[in-house]
């Protein structure tokens, strides 16, 4: 808010001096020392104005201090405009915010463009390990993010239950069914080998006996394919709900390739001449779009490869009417994403449509011991196991608190420690600490309430103009983060408030006795950072408890 409204106040400053056009400059929080704000904007304008830089900043501070909220304008090193904000900017700052304590999220949901979010569409042949769970949370994160920035959202999964795994999985419980009967079978290294396997060919016997023994017809490999298929889909949405993520629509590959839809888009590719056969296999030309080799759509077998039936997935996206979608894949998915942009080149889809998201590995770290996974092998803990032991709060602000461009190692005995040094628990511990203090206040005769009648003028020192300066910022925080999808910049900005806070507690007297007029501001303040740690732990996921 703080911010925005400086931007504004120096557009005003450089059109009265008629040099409206000018753009590129920014304005940015200096160096402790050097103000509230400092700007670059006389290094853009200096040629336009035949000045050099320190004259040019000269004239565009004269400008500016003008202005009632701004208390003094230096110029420093070649040209930067450093500005202190008058106390009457913080002032109306608070005022606003407790009139309007969400007030970084846009007031009109859906005032903007349309977008899906679609992640965690994983192979439903295994149990949601700790790496998935990574995929979730950025994925529901950042929906919220653009949500409270007004954008349409709708996040969704995509089931991938049309391929050659889900058969091989089908395949694998028969096996095991087989041997829980003593039949001498083996499974081989293409099939599953999971432990979680084995109860569900248990959970078969028990209600099924021997019905399907011996049997290898293909009612017996479609029952086995649908009945673990099913299993494995209710075990994920359980998964997803244990970590508190939820989605508006479950999308199966199946109904894709029974409807005709990738037929179509094969045949609109075929007329396009931008597929050929050869080695019994109708290939992509790719590269007449990428710099990459053309690709396989349809097997030398008659089956679809994954990256036909996305193909036909995202055109049914764009007929679905959204304006932009989002795919959040794992690194190992990094090759996917010249030849998808190729196809919707090919497919003439709007060059915004289509955006990725990538984010690198997670590993497990309990005590010593790091945890690689593998599904097929058996060998990984899973999102569930990991939400049993750390919790839902901690297990959704790990995975949100490192740069998805980063591999991430999850500290399980960190996540659980109560202290400091956990940041969820610091950050929790901060919005509590503000409850006990309006619980305390209470009893020692200390009015919580009509706070918008405190004098704010009161709240002077560094740490008081520091603390409602960054606060007013998370909106620009959420705006960043809706831009480049950096969800772990929120994360940031909810410790270092957290600490701020602190700071200013450990060093200021909120409630006084002898003193309730600037008890009433600082209390002001105090809800005022309250509501930003509930809404920011919000964005996460995460709850914001009254007491620790």
């Amino acid at each position: 808010m703080m911010k925005e409204a400086l931007t504004r106040l120096i557009a005003e400053s450089l059109e009265k001096l008629g040099l409206s056009d000018i753009e590129g400059y920014k304005v940015e929080v200096p160096p402790e020392g050097f103000g509230d704000f400092s700007t670059n904007v006389a290094f853009f304008a200096a040629k336009r104005m035949r000045l050099v830089p320190k004259k040019a900043a000269e004239t565009i501070a004269g400008e500016l201090v003008s202005d009632s909220r701004i208390e003094r304008v230096s110029v420093d090193g070649p040209g930067f405009i450093n500005i202190v904000l008058a106390q009457e900017a913080f002032s109306a700052v608070i005022a606003n915010l407790l009139d309007s304590h969400r007030f970084w999220r846009i007031s009109e949901p859906g005032s903007r463009m349309k977008i899906q979010l679609e992640f965690a569409s994983v192979n439903p042949t295994g149990p949601f390990t700790v790496g998935h769970g990574r995929q979730a949370v950025i994925g529901d994160v950042l929906a919220r993010v653009l949500e409270a920035r007004g954008f349409r959202v709708e996040k969704e999964m995509y089931i991938n239950d049309a391929g050659r795994q889900i058969d091989l999985l089908g395949e694998s419980v028969k096996i095991r069914y087989e041997q829980i009967h003593d039949r001498r079978i083996e499974l081989e290294d293409r099939h599953y080998q999971g432990g979680y396997l084995v109860e569900m060919a248990e959970d078969l016997v028990r209600e099924f006996g021997d019905r399907y023994l011996g049997r290898d017809d293909e009612e017996t490999r479609t029952f086995f394919r649908d009945y673990v298929l099913g299993r494995m889909i209710e075990g994920m949405r359980a998964s997803m709900a244990a970590l508190s993520v939820d989605f508006d629509n479950f999308f199966s590959e199946r109904s894709l390739v029974d409807s005709g839809a990738v037929d179509k888009v094969l045949d609109t590719l075929r007329k396009k001449n931008l597929v050929e056969e050869r080695d019994n296999a109708v290939w992509f030309k790719v590269s007449r779009f990428e710099n990459e080799s053309d690709k396989v759509l349809v097997r030398s077998d008659g089956t679809f490869t994954y990256f036909m039936t996305d193909i036909a997935y995202h055109l049914n996206k764009y007929e679905r009417g959204f304006d932009r979608v989002i795919d959040i894949w794992g690194a190992d998915h990094l090759g996917h994403i010249p030849r998808m942009r190729a196809a919707m080149k090919a497919l003439d889809l709007p060059k915004d449509f289509f955006h990725v998201m990538v984010h690198q590995y997670v590993n497990l770290k309990k005590g010593s011991d790091i945890v690689k996974m593998s599904t097929r092998r058996g060998e990984f803990y899973t999102l569930n196991e990991l939400v049993d032991m750390v919790g839902t709060d901690a297990a959704r602000y790990f995975f949100a608190m490192f740069d998805p461009d980063t591999h991430m190692l999850f500290d399980v005995d960190l996540a659980r420690t109560r202290s400091a040094e956990n940041p969820v628990f610091y950050v929790q511990y901060a919005h509590a600490r503000i409850s006990s203090i309006f619980r305390n206040a209470e009893e020692k005769g200390v009015s919580t309430k009509n706070l918008n009648n405190a004098d704010f003028f009161l709240l002077k020192s560094e740490d008081e103009r520091k603390l409602i300066r960054d606060v007013a910022s998370f909106g620009e925080t959420l705006e960043r983060t809706s831009r480049d999808y950096k969800i772990n910049r929120i994360t940031n900005f909810l410790e270092e408030v957290a600490n701020e806070f602190h700071v200013f507690y450990n060093k200021h007297k909120v409630v006084d006795v002898h003193n309730k007029k600037v008890s009433a501001a600082r209390l002001a303040l105090c809800m005022v950072v309250k509501n930003l740690l509930a809404d920011g732990l919000s964005v996460l996921g995460v709850s914001a408890p009254d007491t620790m």
